[in-house]
């Protein structure tokens, strides 16, 4: 388990380095102790998640700014308001499904999203409990109640 959130971790930075250089972010930049630029990139999650962990990881590590980049991650609360502030251009990156560049996409629109990158492959969930059961199966569940993460997940 350790070895695969490395590996995302990796896979995330290098994402995020490779994006800040092809990409030419309209935002602020300003300079660490050394006097080196460090470019901020404005990144929109759809939703904290725990799949997100190696970002959060990297981020509260400081290995961003090793790399001259500060990021400001902001919660938008879905995948609709995360289009509209890429959009927009209230952030330079937005973490969301792919759904929303299709929706623009196909009502015709000029100025659409482009989706450059895959994070993850499906939505994650997963069944927690407050007691510990080490020989868990999914008989167990059988007459109990699962609450969701969010509005319809029941």
């Amino acid at each position: 388990m350790k070895k695969i959130v490395i590996n995302i971790l990796l896979i995330l930075i290098i994402f995020v380095l490779l994006c800040s250089v092809i990409f030419n972010f309209n935002s602020k930049s300003k300079a660490d102790d050394k006097g080196d630029e460090i470019k901020t990139v404005k990144v929109a999650e759809v939703a904290h998640s725990i799949f997100y962990a190696p970002q959060y990881a990297a981020i509260a590590n400081g290995y961003f700014e090793e790399e001259g980049i500060d990021i400001d991650l902001v919660l938008a609360n879905g995948a609709d308001k995360v289009t509209a502030a890429v959009l927009s251009g209230d952030v330079d990156i937005g973490f969301c499904g792919s759904e929303a560049t299709i929706y623009i996409y196909e009502g015709g629109e000029e100025d659409y999203l482009k989706t450059f990158a895959q994070l993850t492959q499906k939505d994650g969930s997963f069944i927690v409990a407050r007691e510990k059961n080490d020989n868990f199966s999914l008989n167990d569940l059988k007459g109990k109640y699962i609450i969701g993460g969010r509005e319809g997940d029941r």
